[in-house]
């Protein structure tokens, strides 16, 4: 319904000349059942239907099932450009290999729901272990410490490597999803292999306030990062300082190295980083024709040695 309506209602929809497919999948009956109802009810609200909203009949199958039929259907052909959510149910039916496949292809992304409750649980069981070496793409799982931070790491940087190495994506966050008592109950990891896209999802992502019992949560360089408070820059001021001491570097590669390595979006970096870091003489910038202002291109920052 999220998806439809922010089509539907986008302020530039009768400017696109685009087509829009939708495809909607749902395994269990009673829940396929509601979302047919749902479909059906969003299209009678908003006749007549546009033309260049293709919204295609929901699919009763197993992600594998529908994935392979997505696959068989193009029939050698590119896939257009795509962005996949999938939301499994634990860690069963998610062939990494499969996810590969179907997102090969350019201007494919990649927003996937992450089980870490059950992952962390069964990861290590030995009674599961086909499932997991589909899921990871390897049977690496095995060598995760038996328990504590460092298995809930271990399982976490191996299924992001994997999305980097098997679906060849250049650029992958997660988030946290971390409850009040302070345990993790699930990630969300995106993946893209366009910079801006990363930075647009990384900066749509920050402006979501925490609500209920959850909050989104990142870390760099062992400090949390919570997605609260788009001006508590701290924890990026202190790696810029560390990463870049006694360099000079141009504003665009360090803007987008901020994009692509740190939780930070772009829109973070100049005002609300750079100019209190000068303010408070921590950095130099050359090329300024106003202090306080970094255009690319043009200014270099100078940090300080350690």
């Amino acid at each position: 319904m999220l998806v439809l309506a922010t089509l539907l209602d986008h302020n530039d929809f009768d400017n696109w000349k685009c087509e829009f497919v939708l495809v909607f999948n749902e395994l269990d009956p009673e829940r396929f059942e509601s979302l047919r109802g749902v479909l059906r009810e969003i299209r009678e609200d908003n006749q007549p239907w546009p033309t260049k909203v293709k919204l295609l009949e929901p699919r009763n199958q197993s992600f594998e099932d529908l994935g392979n039929d997505m696959l068989q259907s193009l029939k050698g052909a590119s896939m257009a450009p795509t962005f996949a959510f999938i939301d499994p149910f634990g860690y069963m039916g998610l062939p990494l290999d499969l996810i590969a496949q179907m997102l090969s292809f350019e201007r494919c992304e990649l927003f996937i729901y992450f089980d870490f409750n059950s992952v962390n649980r069964f990861a290590t069981a030995g009674n599961v272990d086909a499932h997991f070496e589909r899921l990871f793409g390897t049977d690496e799982f095995k060598d995760a410490p038996s328990a504590g931070p460092e298995r809930q790491q271990f399982l976490h940087d191996l299924y992001e490597r994997q999305l980097k190495s098997v679906c060849n994506f250049a650029h992958v966050r997660s988030f946290a999803m971390v409850n009040q008592t302070g345990h993790i109950g699930n990630y969300m990891f995106f993946c893209t292999r366009n910079l801006q896209a990363f930075d647009r999802m990384k900066e749509a992502m920050w402006k979501l306030a925490p609500s209920g019992d959850y909050r989104f949560e990142d870390r760099l360089a062992d400090q949390p990062v919570l997605f609260d408070n788009e001006e508590a820059t701290g924890p990026l001021r202190d790696y810029l300082l560390q990463h870049y001491a006694g360099q000079t570097v141009a504003i665009k590669q360090l803007v987008d190295h901020v994009v692509a390595e740190t939780p930070f979006h772009s829109a973070q970096v100049r005002r609300a980083t750079l100019k209190p870091m000068q303010d408070d003489g921590l950095i130099q910038a050359f090329g300024q024709t106003r202090k306080g202002t970094y255009k690319e291109g043009v200014v270099s920052i100078v940090f300080p040695d350690p």
